[in-house]
């Protein structure tokens, strides 16, 4: 099993959760939240959805990449945050590449009723769980979170890990 496992998927997905309980279950492991990568900034942020922040954005997942490959030297590796697939080449092969995606009406009430900081505008959710709608050759890496509860979601992302079914090879 390669020591980097990316879950990722639109806000409301299952992302951190999933990461929190394999972390739990996988020894020794780092929960990588990319989440925290873009708090680092301090001046001059944008907010990640936006399209100008597109530079931000890959200097950023440049950042939590090299610290998936520092941590993956001794760890089993979960990173989760929006990472799409165009973000791919900045990660070090092999990794598994995990992603979330319930229904788009799923995902809105995950999203929206969380609390603040939290991405809650329906626009941009809607937004990022298009740009995950269709995945092209990359589909077979999705897994469906709608009705499933987070233990479940963790145990098939687990199970899917294990057999190599989202396995990324250079």
């Amino acid at each position: 099993m390669s020591n980097l496992v990316i879950i990722t998927g639109p806000p409301g997905a299952g992302k951190t959760t999933t990461a929190r309980l394999l972390s739990a279950r996988l020894t020794p492991s780092a929960h990588l939240h990319a989440d925290d990568f873009w708090h680092f900034i301090r001046q001059g942020y944008l907010p990640p959805h936006l399209p100008e922040s597109h530079h931000q954005n890959t200097i950023v997942i440049q950042a939590l990449a090299a610290a998936a490959a520092t941590y993956a030297t001794h760890y089993q590796v979960l990173c989760d945050g929006i990472i799409d697939p165009w973000f791919l080449p900045a990660f070090r092969r092999p990794l598994h590449y995990v992603v979330l995606n319930p229904t788009e009406t799923t995902a809105l009430n995950r999203a929206t009723s969380r609390p603040a900081p939290a991405l809650t505008d329906p626009a941009p959710i809607r937004s990022l769980h298009q740009q995950f709608a269709d995945l092209g050759p990359l589909s077979h890496h999705a897994i469906d979170t709608t009705d499933q509860t987070p233990e479940e979601t963790a145990t098939a992302v687990l199970n899917a890990i294990t057999a190599g079914l989202h396995l990324l090879n250079p």
